[in-house]
């Protein structure tokens, strides 16, 4: 996979979270020298880092020639970023090297990053427009490709909000270009409702008339609006809008995952997690022969109230490890403990009872309000397991709802009990759950349409959805 990713004008904030993300996992870096020296020092150390800068009679590789990289790498199987300074699209070749990418046959995506055209003038304090001066801004280059100062008659022009205006718009284009000059209306760009509409000048006002094209639209006047380097149309949830339930800062995987596969990502916490303090004070930890996580937040925690308190987890002397789930599974892997059983169906039923055919004495780390299924199951299978509750479970009170969603992904039963205590409607939308017991509880919130991930992983998840 290759990303064309914009790096801004040099400021490392100013460089796009999704350009963050595909940067913190590539493989391999391919970086001009206007990126910033605080985004280069973003690039992970396993990277491999190729300088492909070029200066005024000084061009490090060629444009052919980072290309060509661009294609070999990534099919030897690496993520490549190609890190180009401002917007790949703005005066940066970015439409050169996706033409490249498009014969070669491979898959791309451009991250549209801060122009400097525009971001250089205002940290001088001068806007590229204002009401009272001017109603519009035109970017050149001084050069163009045969080092000839270009033609501004032939330059691309950009409008905003001028679907309402379309008419008029119309007309006064056609007193400067030619009738058949390309023109494209993009509609909700970049979201899951986006539109691109694809005519002339001439043709412009009918276009946006007979399809009902509506604000936000932003309007291309000019050759480029005849080239279709598209990367995103055959992206397998492209045009799909999904909601994430999970708490804040547990998202960002599964979230990468989707965005990579076109869907637009919407990040909408439903509950929180918090650690009630002193759950361990005069707990003796020691004595069983299993101890027991049932998520993430479970671990963490646990360790967390260790280190406030001064204690240490050799407390559990002989206790061999039980988690359910991949990812509980690394997170204990993280503070140096194997797992020593997992249930290969990843939920509270299975886990009591694989360790019911162990047997043995259990401790459960566990949510104060979590689901009652696994200690139900204890139950079913005649095993008895001390339960220390070292975190709680609260709904989150939601600001804002987005008006729809294509799909929601709930990973837990709280998700969906928090999701139902702030929204009403969206009961149309499918519910991608991790299990049958979250499954179990979105029917009961009145969603008819659910489909269940085959294992409680993330991998499974993405797989749920597409």
């Amino acid at each position: 996979m290759i990303y064309i990713v914009g790096a801004g004008p040099g400021d490392s904030g100013l460089l796009t979270l999704r350009g963050y993300e595909v940067l913190r996992r590539a493989d391999v870096v391919i970086y001009d020298h206007l990126v910033g020296e605080g985004i280069l020092a973003m690039i992970p150390e396993s990277a491999e880092r190729i300088d492909a800068g070029k200066f005024a009679g000084n061009h490090t590789m060629s444009q052919s020639e980072i290309e060509s990289a661009m294609i070999t790498l990534a099919m030897s199987g690496k993520n490549v970023v190609r890190l180009k300074g401002g917007d790949p699209y703005i005066f940066g070749r970015g439409g050169e090297e996706a033409e490249a990418i498009i014969r070669a046959g491979l898959d791309f995506e451009v991250v549209p990053g801060v122009t400097s055209a525009i971001s250089v003038p205002a940290y001088a304090g001068i806007p590229a427009t204002h009401r009272d001066y001017c109603s519009g801004v035109s970017i050149f280059t001084a050069h163009d490709r045969d080092d000839m100062i270009p033609d501004f008659a032939g330059a691309t022009s950009i409008f905003l909000m001028g679907v309402g205006n379309s008419e008029s718009l119309q007309e006064r284009l056609l007193y400067e270009m030619s009738p058949d000059t390309p023109c494209a209306i993009i509609q909700n760009g970049t979201t899951s409702l986006q539109r691109t509409f694809r005519t002339t000048i001439s043709g412009l006002s009918q276009t946006i008339a007979s399809n009902s094209i509506a604000p936000p639209s932003v309007i291309v006047a000019g050759k480029t609006a005849a080239l279709n380097l598209s990367w995103r149309g055959k992206l397998p949830l492209v045009n799909k809008r999904i909601i994430i339930t999970r708490p804040q800062g547990r998202a960002e995987k599964l979230s990468a995952m989707l965005r990579d596969m076109g869907a637009e990502v919407i990040l909408m916490p439903t509950i929180k997690t918090s650690t009630i303090h002193g759950s361990l004070d005069g707990v003796d930890l020691s004595g069983y022969d299993w101890a027991g996580f049932t998520s993430v937040t479970g671990v963490e925690t646990l360790f967390e109230i260790l280190a406030e308190t001064g204690r240490d987890i050799r407390e559990l002397g002989r206790a061999k490890i039980a988690a359910i789930g991949p990812a509980t599974k690394d997170a204990l892997k993280s503070h140096g403990l194997k797992v020593d059983y997992m249930p290969e169906i990843f939920d509270g039923q299975h886990m009591a009872e694989g360790l019911a055919n162990f047997g043995g004495k259990i401790l459960m780390f566990r949510a104060e309000n979590g689901t009652p299924e696994i200690q139900s199951a204890f139950i079913k299978y005649g095993i008895f397991a001390d339960n220390i509750c070292i975190y709680r479970t609260d709904y989150v009170k939601l600001s804002h709802v987005p008006s729809f969603a294509d799909m929601i992904i709930f990973t837990s039963s709280s998700t969906v009990k928090g999701f139902a205590e702030n929204v009403t409607d969206m009961r149309e939308s499918l519910a991608v759950c991790i299990g049958k017991q979250t499954a179990d509880e979105a029917m009961r919130a009145g969603f008819t349409k659910i489909r269940i991930a085959e294992q409680a992983a993330i991998e499974e998840i993405v797989k749920a959805c597409t």
